[in-house]
């Protein structure tokens, strides 16, 4: 390809990406989802803007190694060591018995076993740049899905070597790859991982220290892409996954004093490498091929979507997943994944899978991949709240009839404080929350929490709420907290309610349902932190004080200045700058009679 040409094609990448993938998150549809159309429509069976898939597919396939190395850099040596029994028996348990039952479909449909096994070992894949690129967007890694899928995805990147080595044992052609030694094949493997483990601990951590004094970003950022290449390049020339490769890499860093660095340099390149891999995913997708097979390749989609789901929902079940968590396992890991590309194309060069047949399954695959942000939102929209807590759900606690002072509904970080500071001054609380797992925590440490729906009024009433002094609201659940406030006020009008406030906006919302005593969660600590910065600026300890109370005194006139507006934006924006103009009016003023007092105190 010419310069010009290239330029054309990054311009056309571009220009889908900044149209598509806004409109897709403003419709709820997600950024994947958004890549992937965006491939659609420019791609060979689209508006034929781009038509070399095969080579971009290639060279975007960096953005997943990019995305690997900076899973690794998440996780140092010891808590991926304390993941090997999830990664070996969840994702080994998934590998094998997806791989085994689709093999016994494939056989039952007819086709040769050799056939079948080469199927069934590349549809056992999931994609892990799509189920990763979910999980971090939607902030779901560190949940028990999230942990469950990312041991899944990591076995099934390490699964991928044996895999290929097995290929040509199944072909009919001769294999011309490695050295025809499997034993020196094997021996070469081990010594580019032992040198990936040692060099990371012993040689690249001095190397980046010496190239961070250099004070140089660029050189740095240069020095961080060298790496993650480097390591890639070196497990591809022994048939090895590059992803591994740079995941391993990035595990040894973890601990490294610079990994935030490396993350910062790194994150631009992989977001953009990783929408041109969706990209020419999207591209990718034989749509001539499936007008001409539309039932067979729909029932291939259908059918790996269905049996992989029905392996991982019995695989979480048998681990003990709550059924929410369970549902949100298999949606994200139903799809086929990007190596299957990889092995399907292996196997027809080998000969063992038929051009005709490896074509429709890589249809079938990169559908499936198109379908995962669709299940995503059919799991948020249709399924989450209806089923979230279908079989999981634990029976609301039995409250015997409490005379307690206060009630406190949530016991999240926001709650937890407010509990402790009342229990050290010897007032007795009752204390509700909807999270079992949160409730089974802080259990350990003695807290006696109970299991419930603080709108529930038979549950307030139960916990005591007809002779309580005190409701406070500490819920995450801002809906649900609104709910809980009407019920309240209806039905225990002589109950005084206290809530947390995220923001100002939810304040106005709290002043609307009657409620005048709340505090924003992260407005006293932001003050408090104010009031320390003012300290270490030469103010004195006395002063500080005083200027921080001043200024939450204005700061919550403020707000009830604005809240009386705040449905006319014009008027808001207007009651804001003259609040601004009257609190920098207010110390002016405070400055100036300070000032005279001290001169006073001189004369």
């Amino acid at each position: 390809m010419d310069q010009h040409g290239l330029l054309i094609n990054t311009l056309v990448y571009l220009a889908a990406a900044v149209v598509a993938v806004p409109i897709a998150k403003r419709l709820g549809l997600g950024s994947v989802l958004g890549y992937l159309i965006a491939g659609v429509v420019i791609g060979p069976f689209g508006l034929r803007l781009i038509t070399n898939v095969e080579d971009i597919l290639h060279f975007a396939e960096f953005g997943v190694v990019l995305l690997l190395f900076l899973i690794g850099l998440e996780l140092n040596p010891r808590r991926l060591w304390g993941l090997r029994k999830s990664i070996v028996g969840v994702g080994g348990a998934q590998v094998v018995v997806t791989t085994l039952l689709i093999l016994a479909l494939g056989m039952l449909l007819g086709f040769h076993w050799k056939v079948s096994l080469v199927a069934a070992m590349g549809l056992s894949l999931s994609s892990t740049a799509i189920a990763l690129q979910t999980l971090t967007e939607k902030n779901l890694l560190t949940t028990p899905a999230g942990n469950n899928a990312f041991s899944v995805l990591l076995f099934q990147d390490i699964a991928v070597i044996p895999i290929l080595a097995l290929l040509p044992l199944l072909g009919v052609e001769a294999a011309d790859a490695g050295s025809g030694n499997p034993l020196l094949d094997t021996a070469i493997v081990i010594a580019v991982i032992a040198a990936i483990v040692i060099g990371g601990h012993y040689l690249i951590r001095p190397v980046i220290r010496y190239i961070a004094n250099t004070k140089l970003p660029e050189i740095f950022t240069a020095f961080s892409l060298l790496l993650v290449i480097g390591i890639a390049l070196l497990m591809q020339a022994v048939d090895m996954s590059m992803a591994l490769g740079t995941f391993l890499a990035g595990v040894l860093l973890a601990d490294s004093e610079y990994r935030h660095e490396l993350e910062t340099d790194i994150e631009p390149f992989k977001g953009l490498l990783l929408g041109l891999f969706f990209i020419s995913v999207g591209m990718s997708i034989d749509f001539a091929l499936l007008l001409q097979q539309p039932g067979l390749i729909l029932v291939l989609v259908g059918g790996l979507i269905a049996t992989k789901m029905v392996v991982i929902l019995a695989l979480g079940r048998a681990l003990g997943m709550l059924t929410s968590q369970n549902l949100m396992f298999a949606f994200l890991l139903a799809q086929g994944g990007e190596f299957a590309f990889v092995i399907f194309s292996v196997a027809s060069s080998f000969g063992a899978l038929d051009r005709e047949i490896g074509d429709v399954l890589v249809a079938a695959v990169a559908l499936s991949m198109l379908s995962t942000p669709l299940l995503m939102i059919i799991h948020a929209r249709l399924v989450e709240p209806r089923f979230a807590n279908f079989g999981d759900k634990r029976e609301t606690d039995i409250i015997a009839h409490r005379e307690q002072p206060v009630i406190i509904a949530g016991f999240g970080r926001f709650g937890q404080i407010i509990a402790r500071l009342l229990h050290a001054n010897g007032i007795a609380t009752t204390i509700i929350d909807h999270n079992p797992q949160q409730i089974d925590r802080v259990r350990k440490f003695g807290y006696k929490v109970f299991y419930g729906d603080a709108s529930r009024m038979d549950l307030l009433h139960a916990a005591g709420a007809g002779q309580a002094r005190l409701l406070i609201l500490a819920l995450d659940d801002r809906e649900a907290m609104h709910e809980t406030i009407a019920a309240a006020r209806q039905h225990f009008p002589g109950l005084k309610i206290l809530a947390r406030a995220w923001d100002m906006v939810h304040a106005y919302e709290l002043l609307d349902l009657g409620v005048t005593v709340f505090e924003r969660e992260t407005f006293a600590s932001a003050l408090s932190l104010g009031e320390s910065a003012l300290v270490e600026l030469g103010y004195g300890a006395y002063r500080a004080k005083k200027l921080s109370y001043t200024f939450k005194r204005q700061d919550l006139k403020t707000l009830y200045a604005m809240h009386a507006v705040h449905q006319d934006q014009e008027k808001l924006i207007s009651v804001s700058q003259e609040a601004n103009d009257e609190m920098s009016r207010k110390f002016e003023v405070d400055e100036r009679l300070l000032q005279e007092a001290e001169e006073k105190d001189w004369e």
